[in-house]
């Protein structure tokens, strides 16, 4: 199933199932720009809808650096434990939305990211229990301020600003994608990015065994797995795909 919030033409927030012309799950092809929303037992056509984010988290737990060839790229060490940051509840955007670029800004980034989905409470998730939590993926852009990233620690004006994590369009569940699912980034239709979830340098059972020895994770909460290398710069008009395998694809649109 691939699970999909949407604000009907009354206004009513819905949940249902994106599917294709047959009723199967949709495919990274079709979900995103093409198939049918199933809903409250009747068939929505996507573009007459609001998608939204598929899930409300109580926050989104990003990973830096989990890509050697990013942490190259950015001429960073590669770490020896997880990297994490935290973007809340405002840094979230939808499918089909257009994301403000902070003022005044020289550089602000794309940066394609496998999400995971978290399905229940839990806290000191060992590894060989971390899938057992996971109730799906989704397709996750971390939209980065450089200019002030570079000048803080913490990174909360860097990466937490309002609607800088496009999320979407849908929560996948985990059969649907592959272990070795590629992750592309089109910026204005040019491949931009291109890798796959093989290439992480700390797994999804690492990650959720590390970020759970220190926080509790809430249902709907996401992980932001990490960026392969090729993040770029943002301007006004672009327009930014994400695929994920499996998933779907998540576009955005981005204005000064």
């Amino acid at each position: 199933m691939k699970r999909v919030r949407f604000r009907d033409a009354a206004g009513t927030v819905r949940t249902g199932e994106w599917v294709d012309e047959t009723g199967a799950p949709a495919n990274t092809a079709t979900c995103g720009s093409g198939g049918e929303i199933r809903a409250a037992g009747r068939t929505y056509d996507p573009e007459d809808v609001d998608v939204l984010p598929p899930v409300e988290p109580s926050k989104i737990v990003c990973i830096g650096l989990n890509y050697a060839d990013h942490a190259d790229e950015q001429d960073s060490d590669l770490p020896d434990r997880p990297l994490l940051f935290l973007k809340g509840p405002n840094a979230l955007a939808s499918h089909g939305g257009e994301v403000p670029l902070p003022a005044g800004k020289e550089r602000v980034d794309y940066e394609a990211e496998l999400g995971v989905v978290i399905g229940e409470q839990c806290r000191n998730v060992p590894e060989e229990e971390a899938m057992d939590v996971v109730a799906g993926y989704t397709c996750v852009d971390d939209v980065s301020n450089r200019d002030d990233q570079r000048q803080e620690q913490n990174w909360v004006r860097g990466k937490a600003f309002d609607n800088a994590a496009p999320v979407g369009p849908v929560v996948a569940d985990p059969e649907h994608v592959p272990d070795d699912a590629g992750i592309r980034l089109l910026h204005n239709g040019e491949v931009k990015q291109d890798s796959d979830r093989t290439h992480l340098i700390f797994s999804i059972p690492e990650l959720i065994a590390e970020i759970t020895t220190y926080l509790t994770l809430e249902p709907g909460d996401v992980i932001a797995t990490g960026t392969p290398e090729g993040v770029g710069p943002l301007a006004d008009g672009d327009e930014v795909t994400i695929e994920v395998e499996g998933v779907g694809r998540l576009t955005h649109t981005v204005s000064e």
